[in-house]
């Protein structure tokens, strides 16, 4: 204090910053939790590593899903906020350290999701023809990494294709594999993909789960989409849809297990029809290896049952189906960060309560949240939920001083541009929606998508030179 009795002014602290490693649903619901609470000052700096955010929500919901993909427009509206800054087109381990990013923050929150697929672990699964439901999506969706040539030489002359799963995801491949030219042209996909599926129409998709009907993950609403499709009718055994005992108590207590079934039955008696696609559920039957020389030419596969503990068992019946194009539908796992460990089992951050544990002792100033923290489970919302959970343990955490402002540091994007890196912010964004619609325009669409990261980076440096 000083001598005149005045007590000493002191700098008011600056705001807790965060920056949240992932532009999907689970980082843009984090930075919307942040920013709406008033506990905590937070300036909130959320990367992606694509130029473009969204995550899922703009590369893996099917582009014939319109109203689902609706969601980035109440997405997009957390990026407005005054507090969070958009940063795309930055990766952390290419642009900077992981080590190097926390030197700009308080604390990091991790909601990079789960990208790579699980493998099925069978003969044959590398033959050419065979692919990963996450890279034929990512391709279809217009992902700047998808590989595309790799893809589209799978696809062509495609009749036949099994669908390896039954969650959501199978059902929107086997959906988009089976939906007419006239059905996708009004939808965003890049157009290299609708000229590719116009050039090979596929006939009969069969979708196989290992266990039955009461054991499937897709959501009701995702199955009664397959009942919309223009050229294709949905074929169901009704041999499949008699339920043993425990299949019957799962049926009675799950609502939605209780409303799969009552569609699948209203199939029951569908037949094949002349000059239709075809759309097979099978179930109880299980892949055991992939046949073919220079690509799969078909599918050896198990009959199976479920046990008393709910696994599928294999019987010992096995066939041959016909298949040019297998798409493996079993799951997301998620990878590493440089310098984050990652289970290699369950492909998760170890947590509490979204606090990152490294050796089994909580890492301050680390959280995730996501599939990275809870594993590919749930849908767009869940991670709204799963997002507070995470920023509560964050703000109790400052609350009782255990995270708390360090004050100055670089500016982030600054630090980055002098790196040479092109970081993209909302405005270098909304320059790429805009190009978008505006190609969408030429065709009659609302939007098609740019899927070259060049592309996208060549509609920033436009609107920036228009600007001038």
């Amino acid at each position: 204090m000083p001598d005149d009795g005045v007590p000493e002014s002191r700098p008011t602290p600056g705001p807790l910053r965060v920056a949240v490693v992932g532009a999907g649903p689970a980082g843009i619901y984090t930075a919307e939790a942040l920013s709406r609470q008033s506990d905590v000052p937070v300036a909130v700096d959320l990367l992606d590593r694509l130029p473009t955010p969204f995550g899922l929500v703009r590369h893996g919901i099917a582009p014939d899903h319109a109203k689902m993909r609706a969601i980035r427009d109440t997405l997009h509206r957390a990026l407005d906020a005054p507090s969070v800054r958009f940063v795309g087109n930055v990766e952390v381990g290419r642009d900077l350290t992981l080590a190097e990013l926390r030197t700009h923050v308080d604390a990091v929150v991790y909601t990079y999701g789960a990208a790579l697929d699980r493998r099925l672990g069978i003969d044959g699964e590398e033959l050419p023809g065979s692919v990963a439901a996450t890279d034929l999506v990512a391709w279809y969706c217009g992902h700047p990494d998808a590989d595309r040539a790799r893809i589209e030489s799978a696809l062509a002359g495609a009749r036949k294709a099994i669908v390896v799963g039954v969650g959501n995801v199978a059902l929107d491949v086997a959906r988009v594999l089976l939906r007419t030219a006239d059905e996708l042209e009004p939808t965003d996909m890049p157009q290299h993909v609708l000229d590719a599926f116009a050039a090979a129409p596929v006939e009969e998709v069969t979708v196989l789960g290992r266990r039955g009907p009461a054991q499937a993950t897709f959501t009701t609403q995702e199955l009664r989409e397959l009942d919309t499709l223009a050229g294709a009718t949905v074929l169901v055994d009704p041999a499949d849809l008699a339920l043993d005992p425990r299949s019957e108590e799962v049926a009675a207590a799950d609502r939605n297990v209780s409303r799969n079934l009552a569609v699948l039955r209203g199939w029951a008696d569908h037949v094949p029809e002349p000059g239709r696609g075809r759309l097979r559920l099978r179930f109880f039957t299980r892949p055991v290896r992939l046949l073919g020389t220079d690509r799969v030419t078909a599918v050896e596969v198990e009959r199976t049952a479920v046990d008393a503990e709910g696994r599928a068992v294999g019987t010992g019946e096995v066939e041959v189906l016909p298949a040019d194009l297998v798409v493996r539908s079993v799951g997301y796992r998620g990878t590493p960060l440089p310098g984050l460990p990652v289970d290699g089992r369950t492909g998760t951050v170890a947590h509490e309560a979204g606090r990152v544990l490294r050796d089994g002792v909580v890492s301050s100033g680390e959280y995730a949240a996501g599939w990275i923290k809870r594993g590919p489970t749930g849908v767009v919302g869940t991670n709204k939920h799963d997002a507070r959970e995470t920023v509560a343990s964050l703000l109790a955490d400052a609350a009782e001083g255990r995270l708390v402002p360090r004050g100055e540091a670089d500016d982030l994007v600054r630090t980055l541009v002098d790196r040479g890196a092109q970081p993209v912010l909302l405005e270098d964004w909304r320059a790429i929606d805009a190009a978008e619609v505006a190609l969408g325009a030429t065709r009659g669409r609302a939007r098609t998508t740019l899927h070259e990261r060049e592309s996208l980076l060549a509609a920033v440096r436009a609107a920036a030179a228009a600007a001038r």
